[in-house]
């Protein structure tokens, strides 16, 4: 029955998608879903495709955690596994995007089809430049593993066992991959709860080969609730068009509900047995052969002696990508978009008189009228696709019933000093009960530059399940330090309510931050009156300042980063500190990156990008 339910509501929620232009992403001005032919032939990719395009997606590094999927259901062995997420020329949190995860074949790992941050593939040039010059719309493309152990690939070097976890890669793939990619990027799903991923499969496609075109066919079997589009290329999993008949009878779905788009060559090792599996299915009356999207569910292509080989796999992928979707993605509504003024974000009658929080209070270091055009002092690298996003976050989550700012003062204690009306914590939700930590933003003592050097830290730890912490503190060193160290243990005090796990805590900051936070972890929060009983974090996350003190009598865990053009901190201040650390015993990791000035924050677009998930997994190792 819960089956049904989920098929009927689906249905409703397709029905409404295909009136509002949602189902292909092409619509003609009438508002009509446009008929996509299905090519004669498979295309060859272009030469010039493969050099460095003009304007180039971003390769990002996506860790999540999983178990081996044998024992998937007991959870016995848990995994830490890694993900390639290809984002977009000019990926925006504000657009909605198509999403297509793309297996690798054999012998191979997550990287083997674009490659990695630091050493990209020719198959992304190509991608980029299919993007740049419109054969299909811009994408997220996600390239996981069904490996299981072995980082390198050499699971699937063993065939019998690679057919194992072909076999139970859906578990990880429903469970913890599309959660961590779709809850973090922005995709067509609302959420990750499971009706929203089931009601955006018309945005959702899977893509294999060789061993990845098993995979494609186990995804089919297992996950037509989360996918519509499947493009399996030279490899297949039976002969029997009834056993894949039953798979589309036992799901609730019709042969109206999903789309196969499947490639091989003549000199295939595997087209045969691939032939004669689309044969079989072509026989039932449930697949039925396609011309167009509208017409059928089922299409086939061969290319004339292609054989089992690297240049066969990226053509087949770009003949999926260039068919599957056109056009323009949807721009995502919210309350708030660049053009919203900063002051009626501030006067919104849903924050009550904490609205004027989320900017410095002395409004002398900001400028700007708009979210779009907001300047701080010091900072030249505002992301306005941050600014909107925290804004539009807080908003939401309170219109929710969650709270999101929380005072650390009395009513008492402010009136004795009435500057500490002007502190608090903004609260971004993570997990329940999972780890906390408190971002602290920079500002030269002056003021606190939240929105840039603390807020997107602070959503984008909670993206990643941890709960996050951000700061808002009084000018100057000395009552900075006393407003951590009250926040710290306000949050301790309030552990249970909060919702989060105390063991472990980290601190982060940058510039003047990276100051606090380097502080409070050298010498506690009994030092700045906390209280007495709580310990040391465990984890010192600091950007760009140029602090030189540290305890000798025991300092904990820290990670650096700075750039090396930075004209306020100079970079070799915190090397050298580093150093100390080392010879004290102190686990560290120092990253210097060339070029970079002050103020990088979490550096999206630049060399630095990504040095968020180094400092997690940093805290990660040394939580304990």
């Amino acid at each position: 029955m819960m089956k049904k339910f989920i098929v009927f509501v689906l249905a409703v929620i397709l029905s409404f998608c295909t009136l509002t232009a949602c189902t292909s992403g092409i619509m003609d001005e009438g508002n009509n879903e446009v008929v996509t032919p299905i090519p004669n032939m498979i295309s060859e990719i272009p030469k010039a495709f493969y050099s460095i395009a003009n304007e180039q997606g971003t390769l990002v590094e996506l860790w999540y955690n999983t178990y081996e999927s044998f024992s998937y259901g007991t959870t016995n062995l848990p995994l830490s596994k890694r993900a390639i997420v290809y984002l977009p020329f000019g990926y925006s949190d504000g657009i909605k995007y198509n999403v297509m995860y793309m297996m690798h074949g054999g012998w191979s790992n997550e990287a083997g089809l674009l490659g990695t941050p630091e050493s990209p593939t020719n198959f992304k040039n190509v991608i980029d430049n299919a993007i740049e010059n419109g054969i299909f719309a811009p994408l997220i493309i996600v390239c996981p593993t069904y490996n299981n152990t072995n980082a390198n690939g050499q699971d699937s070097d063993n065939y019998s066992l690679a057919l194992q976890l072909t076999h139970n890669y859906h578990n990880e793939l429903v469970n913890d991959l599309i959660p961590a990619v779709e809850g973090r990027y922005s995709s067509y799903a609302q959420s990750t709860n499971t009706m929203d991923l089931i009601a955006s499969r018309d945005h959702r496609s899977f893509m294999g080969f060789s061993m990845g075109s098993v995979t494609t066919w186990r995804t089919f079997e297992y996950c037509l609730d989360y996918f519509r589009y499947f493009f399996p290329s030279s490899g297949s999993i039976t002969s029997s068009g009834s056993y894949m008949e039953n798979i589309v009878k036992k799901s609730g779905y019709t042969a109206n509900d999903f789309f196969i788009y499947a490639m091989s060559g003549t000199n295939d090792f595997a087209y045969s047995g691939f032939t004669a599996q689309i044969n079989a299915m072509l026989a039932t009356d449930t697949f039925i052969k396609a011309d167009n999207k509208k017409d059928g569910n089922l299409a086939y292509n061969v290319k004339e002696g292609y054989s089992h080989n690297g240049m066969a796999q990226i053509e087949y992928f770009y003949n999926a990508l260039s068919w599957v979707w056109k056009g323009k993605n949807e721009v995502a509504q919210s309350d708030y978009t660049a053009e919203t003024k900063i002051t009626d974000v501030i006067n919104d009658p849903v924050f009550g008189n904490w609205g004027r929080m989320i900017f410095p209070v002395n409004s002398g270091y900001y400028g700007g009228t708009t979210l779009g055009n907001l300047s701080l002092t010091w900072y030249q690298n505002i992301n306005v696709n941050h600014t909107v996003e925290i804004c539009n976050y807080f908003k939401n989550q309170t219109l929710e019933g969650n709270q999101v700012f929380y005072d650390i003062y009395t009513e008492g204690e402010k009136m004795a000093d009435p500057h500490k009306a002007d502190t608090g914590l903004f609260f971004f939700r993570g997990e329940k009960n999972a780890p906390f930590a408190v971002t602290c933003a920079g500002g030269g003592w002056a003021y606190v530059g939240a929105m840039h050097d603390s807020f997107p830290h602070a959503l984008e730890l909670s993206k990643r399940g941890y709960n996050a912490f951000a700061i808002i503190y009084r000018p100057g060193a000395q009552t900075a330090y006393e407003d951590l160290a009250r926040a710290i243990s306000f949050i301790f005090m309030n552990a249970k309510a909060l919702g989060v796990d105390t063991n472990g805590y980290s601190v982060w900051g940058g510039s003047a931050g990276g100051r606090m936070t380097a502080t409070i972890a050298s010498y506690g929060v009994e030092a700045f009156g906390g209280n007495s009983l709580i310990p040391k974090p465990s984890t010192a996350v600091i950007q760009y300042t140029g602090h030189t003190d540290y305890n000798p009598m025991g300092e904990v865990p820290t990670f650096v980063t700075v750039g090396e053009n930075d004209g306020i901190a100079n970079y070799q201040t915190m090397k050298r500190r580093i150093d100390i650390l080392n010879a004290m015993g102190v686990p560290t990791e120092y990253h210097a990156y060339r070029g970079l000035g002050h103020g990088f924050g979490l550096g999206v677009g630049t060399i630095a990008e990504g040095w968020l998930d180094l400092a997690v997994e940093f805290w990660m190792n040394h939580k304990s």
